[in-house]
């Protein structure tokens, strides 16, 4: 069964109209841009290959003739130009539109015509004027059949089986530190493993206090400089009767004070690009290793069920529940938001790269990436899957995702969002049809059905 969920822009109307938001705290500000209302030629944003993808534009009311006039760009995968042009939204609504003769995303950016074009070193969503955001509009051109750029390396397989047999031989001797919490009925701890690489794997974990068994669920992380986790990250979950695990990423503490993150070496808060250039180096050959344990100490848990373990993560932490899933036979479901690490090798091919941003003018790097790109786990996964997505989304691109959703064998469901940013630039109405499909599916699978 493969499900398409109604996008975002059919539950709160026609217009797909994207507030970027331009301070680092993520509060909107809105400008004339933003006001600016986009109406797609088909709401759901999904056409078919030579069919006329485009939007009608419609200035604010009582908009002065002398800001009237805007410039757009058209991006085919947000990586290249296919048409650019001129509104003059003075006299009444504006068109944009292409037409793409192979599947693709395409990406359109609105700004002000007295703004100078941004480049990619400003800031997300704000014109280099400074004055205007810009209005950011997505749509998908027949992408269910976008395809991967390049095959697998060849010993792709036999790389992680190494991977793996590396980590079976530490034994991961968990050790669980007890702690309280507010919620009543859990049990509530930290937990550290032995990892490869005399490393650790460090979580919070917490199950229902009483006796029975339990699904078990697994949470990832998103990027960023480490960071501690959150007792409420868990415990909500187990007081829903999940036997619940939640790790870090890097190997360092979950439960200290900022100054203990802050203090940490410098390289580590950059740590996507240590040891790009080869692929026993690289950051993420730990960090989905550990996620690998971290399925191992649940489906090993003399509490877990046995029938239903879920692992799940946003951005980042969506790149490691595919690639695990794809790593480990014992993950039965999988909940991925704006996956990051697929299509790493795409800036060579006409697509733009996401995040961990592998640089596309190195080769040895352009080569680490195709071991830890998240499309050529998707193949091996055998878990059923919910992904969703922003068209919008320039962290995450929605090639990519589409790409490795695509290549999921079994049962899957895909949300997409038309008018959603990357989730901590989306607002809440924008991810809210995932927010309840995500919601929904757990509530079904801790109460023993099938979402």
């Amino acid at each position: 069964m493969r499900r398409f969920v109604a996008p975002v822009g059919r539950l709160l109307g026609m217009w797909f109209a994207l507030a970027w938001f331009a301070t680092a705290a993520g509060k909107p500000t809105p400008g004339l841009v933003e006001r600016l209302v986009a109406v797609p030629y088909d709401p759901t944003g999904m056409y078919e290959v030579g069919e006329p993808v485009g939007w009608t534009v419609t200035a604010p009311p009582g908009i002065h003739p002398s800001r009237a006039k805007f410039t757009y760009t058209v991006r085919r995968n947000n990586a290249v130009e296919i048409a650019a042009g001129e509104l003059d939204l003075a006299a009444g609504p504006g068109v944009i539109e292409a037409t793409l003769t192979e599947p693709a995303m395409v990406y359109v950016e609105i700004r002000a015509a007295d703004a100078r074009p941004a480049g990619y070193g400003d800031a997300p969503g704000t014109s280099a004027a400074g004055e205007d955001k810009v209005l950011a509009l997505g749509a998908a051109v027949a992408p269910t059949t976008l395809q991967p750029v390049a095959p697998p390396p060849e010993d792709f397989d036999a790389f992680w089986e190494e991977q793996v047999a590396a980590l079976a031989r530490v034994p991961p001797n968990p050790r669980l530190t007890p702690k309280p919490t507010d919620v009543p009925g859990i049990d509530y701890a930290t937990l550290v493993m032995d990892h490869v690489d005399g490393g650790r794997v460090h979580g919070q974990t917490a199950k229902p206090s009483r006796e029975g068994t339990f699904p078990g669920l697994v949470i990832l992380q998103w990027a960023s400089p480490p960071y501690p986790l959150y007792p409420s990250w868990v415990a909500p979950y187990a007081a829903k009767g999940w036997l619940v695990l939640n790790i870090e990423p890097h190997d360092v503490l979950p439960d200290q004070p900022a100054e203990y993150y802050a203090a940490l070496p410098e390289d580590l808060k950059r740590y996507e690009a240590i040891g790009r250039e080869s692929r026993e180096a690289c950051y993420f050959r730990k960090m989905y290793l550990a996620d690998y344990r971290a399925v191992e100490y649940v489906a090993s848990h003399p509490q877990w069920d046995g029938r239903t373990l879920v692992v799940m993560g946003t951005s980042m932490g969506g790149q490691q529940t595919l690639c695990v899933a794809g790593l480990h036979p014992r993950a039965t479901h999988l909940i991925a938001y704006v996956p990051a690490g697929c299509d790493l090798n795409g800036c060579l091919h006409g697509r733009q790269n996401g995040y961990p941003f592998f640089p596309c003018d190195e080769a040895a790097a352009m080569n680490t990436a195709r071991y830890f790109d998240a499309v050529n786990f998707a193949p091996r996964i055998r878990a059923k899957a919910l992904v969703g997505m922003g068209f919008v989304d320039a962290v995450c691109p929605p090639t990519g995702i589409w790409t490795a959703y695509n290549a999921i064998p079994g049962e899957k469901e895909v949300v997409a969002l038309v008018d959603a940013a990357h989730n901590h630039q989306a607002t809440p109405a924008q991810q809210r049809p995932y927010v309840e499909r995500a919601a929904a599916w757990l509530d079904a699978l801790v109460e023993g059905r099938e979402p």
